[in-house]
């Protein structure tokens, strides 16, 4: 009974969450269009003058990328959400509500994963439209897209704890800037060989790196490998990583939740 209504609980939180981006579908607009943005930009304007190591067509390259990087993104709504409810003392009513106490951000949890998978959906068909394709079979796209949304699900926990401990729009801002620093210091747009070699390194431990060197190779896209430990083992760290961040944030996120109103 505890974990059917611990479900049930969870539902009515995602419920909330949909009915919100219902009644602003600008949001939901915003969020869908920009990956949309960046593909146009780097696909046909910056394109041109970027190279792939061993050859290739740099949509193909750039297309997993973008995969990557819109799953990533995903933390700052998370967080915005969070930290909205939280200085609102939304979280706190529900806190005196008879519900589970895991349930509001189980349930936030489910609608950012349900946005994630219509991001994903929306990007694919773009990256079809721009000559990207995967080539090494529909299992092994599929085992793709699972890392990809293995990768969202981890950094759900890094924005629901920092939702919860970030106060104060300046601060939300300061971690929304620093973002794109963490994603641009990967192979996201660019491949690490062609960065100094500490800074190729910094970039081939970065999480993000990981899932797309795994993804590139099971999509049969090019730009995946390279001669360090870390590249070579794409696949296995695409689950290391997101396994230790949801080993690391899932129990801060808790405690966070716990300690409000303290």
């Amino acid at each position: 009974m505890s974990l059917r209504w611990t479900l049930a609980d969870s539902w009515t939180i995602t419920l909330r969450a949909l009915s919100h981006w219902a009644r602003q579908p600008g949001l939901v607009i915003m969020g869908l269009t920009f990956p949309l943005l960046l593909l146009v930009m780097f696909a046909y304007i910056f394109g041109g003058g970027m190279t792939v190591p061993g050859g290739g067509d740099y949509r193909e390259f750039l297309v997993p990328g973008l995969f990557a990087v819109t799953m990533f993104f995903g933390l700052e709504a998370t967080m915005t959400s969070v930290n909205a409810d939280a200085a609102r003392g939304v979280t706190e009513r529900f806190r005196s509500m008879p519900m589970a106490p895991s349930a509001v951000v189980a349930g936030r949890s489910a609608a950012d994963m349900l946005f994630s998978l219509v991001s994903l959906a929306v990007l694919i068909g773009a990256g079809l439209l721009v000559g990207w394709q995967w080539n090494e079979g529909l299992g092994n796209a599929l085992h793709a897209f699972a890392l990809l949304l293995l990768l969202r699900f981890a950094f759900i926990w890094v924005g629901i704890y920092l939702g919860l401990v970030v106060k104060g729009q300046e601060s939300i801002a300061m971690v929304q800037v620093l973002v794109w620093p963490f994603a641009a210091l990967s192979s996201t747009f660019t491949s690490t060989e062609h960065m100094p070699d500490w800074l190729g390194t910094v970039a081939d431990w970065n999480p993000l790196s990981a899932t797309l060197n795994a993804t590139r190779e099971l999509f049969g896209n090019p730009g995946f490998g390279g001669d360090s430990w870390i590249a070579q083992h794409g696949e296995l760290m695409a689950v290391v990583w997101p396994l230790l961040i949801v080993a690391i944030f899932f129990p801060l996120s808790v405690r966070a939740y716990r300690a409000l109103g303290r």
